[in-house]
């Protein structure tokens, strides 16, 4: 049985054909075109973001050249647009989920953080959808419905208005407890709850579409960072990944019960399968990729394909520290006005070195994410498994083993986003009886162990948290 699952990210969407066992049978990849606006916008078209899942879908199947049986679509989680529902034409241009532009929505609202942080498990910050749903309604237009990209692809593929529970769970607008649109929430960033999509469940029939040639339903659904939670078999409580695409995103599985973090993280939906939902801790670096791609633009990296051969040729980053919040910083520190900082400086820093504080930046911050998942779940992490983009970094995985002094495990696909969606949408259709079984097994492609001992990685860690702690108070 074969999958089209399309994995529309932050700088291009993504096609695949899935056979069973994840083997990919045919690909393609259309980039998309995020635009910085000012010091806190990031914006992306609405219609580039269609027209590249129509073409990268497309050509994904004329790669394969083999009837599928059913979709899975994954989504950026927290951009958001406003758009017309009896057209379908969008009223605005998408608000990535990397703007900060609802950081004055955010402070207006600050005496409800807490109660927020109760009722939907997030912080109150203008990384997740509904800050940025009120700043479209109070700056752009108050015509429409305003939702995250997912709801308004799937009306444009089925007609069916509907979102996930796991992107639901990435508004701020979800009562995380009974999985239901949060009244009290919703009135507070001024929404109507009943013009939200309905709230489906991540594996399961939810519309047909002719979009592909022949009728082909969709059945499998979920935020990006959490359909590859799903492919690396992250099922039970404890076990984590981190994906590096262009932010970093540490999620670890939490099991039946919302607990809320008490170490600054995020608790959300990982998926509902049926009437059961399994939650998950989710920490974020907002600029991993996207920090690469400024070091190309100022003229540090002649391409991302020069990356280790630029960084290795230093063994160290010579006392130079980074701290990636190019963006803002999110948990446990949760300062969207933070800036990113290079510390260290001498007349002998070269440019390996300054390539080199990036990628141990990017570790240290992940490993702060770790130690506050371990302190949530009272129990150390094994392992650390991984996938995305920049883990073809050899020096990167090597500085998250050494500053974690755990073993990584890489995934062997860089794809894990649309492999997890193609396995829920297996589930959805059908095919298969039980999570496990749609997932199938795999081995890592590499095993990355810690090079320094539990000192110095305590020392580099420790360099890291005393800057990261200045950089938020920028």
């Amino acid at each position: 049985m074969n999958i089209l699952a399309i994995d529309q990210g932050t700088s291009a969407t993504k096609a695949l054909v899935v056979a069973v066992g994840g083997v990919v049978l045919g690909q393609a990849e259309v980039a998309v075109h995020p635009r910085i606006v000012g010091s806190d916008g990031v914006e992306q078209d609405p219609e580039e973001l269609w027209q590249s899942v129509m073409a990268a879908g497309r050509a994904a199947l004329d790669a394969a050249r083999v009837p599928v049986v059913t979709i899975g679509v994954a989504n950026q989680g927290e951009t958001v647009l406003a758009w017309d529902r009896a057209s379908g034409r969008p009223l605005s241009t998408a608000l990535s989920w990397q703007d900060r532009r609802g950081r004055g929505v955010c402070e207006r609202l600050a005496e409800h953080a807490a109660e927020l942080g109760v009722r939907t498990g997030l912080p109150l910050d203008p990384y997740f959808a509904a800050p940025k749903m009120a700043w479209l309604r109070e700056h752009v237009t108050r015509a429409g419905v305003v939702t995250t990209t997912d709801a308004w692809l799937v009306q444009r593929l089925t007609g069916a208005y509907v979102t996930d529970a796991a992107t639901a769970s990435r508004t701020s607008l979800l009562d995380l407890d009974r999985g239901v649109w949060s009244p009290e929430a919703c009135e507070i960033f001024g929404v109507d709850p009943g013009a939200l999509p309905a709230i489906v469940g991540c594996a399961e029939p939810v519309g047909e579409t002719m979009a592909f040639g022949g009728r082909l339903p969709v059945t499998g659904l979920a935020v990006d960072q959490q359909a590859a939670l799903f492919a690396e078999g992250c099922l039970d409580a404890g076990e984590a990944k981190c994906t590096y695409g262009t932010g970093a995103f540490l999620l670890a599985t939490v099991g039946a019960q919302a607990r809320r973090s008490a170490a600054g993280l995020v608790v959300c939906v990982a998926w509902r399968l049926g009437a059961a939902t399994t939650y998950c801790l989710d920490g974020q670096v907002y600029t991993a990729g996207a920090a690469i791609r400024w070091l190309e633009r100022v003229g540090l990296l002649a391409d991302a394909g020069a990356l280790d051969a630029t960084a290795g040729v230093v063994d160290s980053a010579a006392g130079v520290v980074f701290v990636p919040a190019l963006a803002g910083l999110a948990g446990p520190f949760w300062k969207p006005a933070a800036r990113g900082t290079f510390v260290g400086l001498t007349l002998a820093t070269e440019r390996g070195h300054l390539v080199r504080a990036v990628l141990e930046g990017i570790a240290a911050q992940v490993a702060v994410l770790v130690a506050a998942v371990e302190a949530d779940l009272g129990t150390p992490l094994v392992c650390l498994r991984v996938d995305g983009g920049l883990t073809r970094s050899r020096v990167l995985l090597q500085a998250q083993a050494d500053v974690l002094q755990r073993p990584i495990e890489v995934y062997p696909s860089p794809h894990a986003t649309a492999i997890g969606v193609a396995a829920l949408a297996r589930l959805g259709v059908g095919a298969v009886a039980t999570a496990r079984d749609s997932i199938g097994a795999w081995r890592p492609a590499a095993v990355y162990e810690p090079r320094i001992d539990a000192a110095e990685a305590a020392d580099r860690l420790a360099r890291w948290q005393r800057t990261a702690t200045t950089a938020s108070e920028l």
